[in-house]
């Protein structure tokens, strides 16, 4: 399985280069197409697992004034 991010910027938040930076430390990678960010599980995964990763992501982006969607395929 894999969880995919869509970041939406606000010109007055934080530089996307950090947004960037904080979801390579969570363990997402860039990628190209509808999303900006992928994390892969290396297998199937439950609802508490990517509600944990959810969760991570919010504290990891939480001041930087970005909206973002998640969407675990």
């Amino acid at each position: 399985m894999e969880t995919y991010v869509r970041v939406t910027f606000d010109s007055e938040g934080g530089k996307p280069s950090e947004v960037a930076d904080r979801l390579l430390s969570a363990g997402f990678l860039p990628t190209h197409g509808n999303y900006d960010f992928v994390y892969d599980w290396r297998g199937a995964v439950g609802r508490e697992e990517v509600l944990e990763l959810t969760d991570a992501v919010t504290e990891q982006l939480r001041g930087y004034r970005v909206l973002f969607e998640i969407e675990t395929i």
